[in-house]
C-alpha cells in the first residue's frame, strides 16, 4: 500500500506538514524589524452606559492605563468582553484605543473569530487600526470538530494572511479548546506567530512550550495566579486581569525578578492571588468591573445577559483589595 499525502507527517508525530508552514530562516534568530512580546499587558475592560460603549469613560481609564508602569495594553480580550461586541463595535473599538495609545504604549487587538475569514478580516482592520499585534483565540463553537489538526491549519491560514504578528490565545476554561504544547511549538515555527498567551494555569504544558518552543517565541502568562512560576520557567511576561487594577504591583513583580530579587517577587506574588481570584475566577468581569470602581475608574455594569456585582458580594472583594495594602481603605 502507498504512502498517502501526510502520512509521513503522521508518523513522525508532526501536527502540520512542513510544506504548510513559513518557516523562520535560523528560527533562533530574533528579527530586528518584528514587534517584541515582553513586560506586562492589561486586557482592558470595556465600559458600557445602558448597553453602549462610553467613550467617554474609556478615554478616562485609558488615561490611568497609559500613565502606569504597563508595557502595553490589550483591547477586545477575555476581560473586553469582546464575545458581546458587534463587528462594527469591534472596529470602532479598535480604533479609538490605537488612536489614544498612540506613541505612549504598544496595543494587542484580540480579533479571533469563529471562522478563519471573520479573523482575517479583523487583522486588517486592527492593522489600519494602529495595533501592533493581534491575539487570536481558538475558534470553539464547534468543539468536537476543534482537533490539534483543524487549529493547526486555521492558525497557519490566519498567521499567512497577517498583516500583523499574531499571539497565540489558550483559554480553554472559557472555550473549552485546549492549544497543546505540541501545537503551540509547531505554530512557533511560523514567521509570524510570535508568542502565546497561556490562561490554562497548566504549568507543565507552559514549561514545555518554553523547553521545546524557539527562543524567538515569548510566552506569556495568562493570569497573575501563576505569573511569578511562569518567570521562573522562562515566560517574557503576561496579560493580566489584574493588571487593571493593581498595573504597577504587577509590573513590579516581574521587575523584581529580573533584578534577582526572588524572594520580594515571590512575596508579592502571594499578596496578589486573592486579588487575582476575585476579579477572575471568583467574580469574572463583575468583581473586575466593580475593582475597577473601587480605585477610582469607571467599571459599571456588564453587557447582558452578565450582571452586576451585589451588595455583598462587593463589601467581600473590597476587603480582599483592601487586605494588599496597596488599595485605599474605605473612608465610610
Amino acid at each position: 500500500m502507498g504512502i498517502g499525502p501526510g502520512d509521513e507527517d503522521r508518523a513522525a508525530g508532526r501536527i502540520i506538514a512542513p510544506e504548510d508552514l513559513e518557516l523562520i530562516c535560523g528560527q533562533e534568530k530574533e528579527d530586528p524589524s518584528m514587534f517584541k512580546l515582553h513586560g506586562i499587558y492589561a486586557p482592558i475592560a470595556t465600559p458600557f452606559v445602558d448597553g453602549k460603549i462610553a467613550y467617554d469613560k474609556l478615554e478616562k481609564n485609558l488615561d490611568f492605563w497609559l500613565k502606569s508602569d504597563l508595557e502595553g495594553i490589550v483591547v477586545m480580550g477575555s476581560n473586553g468582553e469582546f464575545v458581546m461586541l458587534s463587528p462594527e463595535e469591534k472596529v470602532e473599538l479598535m480604533r479609538f484605543v490605537c488612536t489614544r495609545a498612540k506613541g505612549k504604549k504598544p496595543v494587542i487587538a484580540g480579533t479571533g473569530a469563529e471562522s478563519t475569514m471573520e479573523t482575517i478580516r479583523l487583522n486588517e482592520k486592527a492593522a489600519e487600526a494602529g495595533a501592533e499585534a493581534v491575539l487570536v483565540v481558538t475558534p470553539n463553537y464547534y468543539k468536537e470538530s476543534m482537533t490539534d489538526s483543524v487549529l493547526a491549519r486555521f492558525y497557519t491560514d490566519v498567521a499567512s494572511a497577517s498583516p500583523l504578528p499574531l499571539i497565540l490565545y489558550n483559554i480553554p476554561r472559557n472555550t473549552g479548546i485546549n492549544i497543546s504544547a505540541k501545537l503551540a511549538v509547531e505554530l512557533a515555527g511560523h514567521r509570524n506567530v510570535i508568542g502565546i498567551k497561556d490562561s490554562s494555569g497548566n504549568i507543565v504544558q507552559i514549561a514545555d512550550m518554553i523547553r521545546n518552543a524557539p527562543k524567538v517565541f515569548s510566552v506569556f502568562a495568562g493570569s497573575a495566579s501563576f505569573l511569578y512560576v511562569s518567570l521562573v520557567l522562562g515566560a517574557a511576561g503576561g496579560t493580566l486581569a489584574l493588571a487593571n487594577v493593581f498595573p504597577n504591583e504587577c509590573v513590579r513583580l516581574q521587575k523584581l525578578f529580573e533584578a534577582g530579587k526572588m524572594e520580594e517577587a515571590r512575596n508579592l506574588q502571594m499578596v496578589l492571588m486573592d486579588s487575582n481570584s476575585a476579579v477572575t475566577a471568583r467574580w469574572g468581569i463583575a468583581g473586575l468591573k466593580a475593582a475597577m470602581e473601587m480605585i477610582g475608574l469607571y467599571g459599571g455594569s456588564p453587557r447582558l445577559p452578565l450582571v452586576s456585582l451585589g451588595d455583598t458580594d462587593r463589601e467581600a472583594l473590597r476587603k480582599i483589595l483592601t487586605q494588599t495594602g496597596f488599595f485605599p481603605k474605605p473612608t465610610v
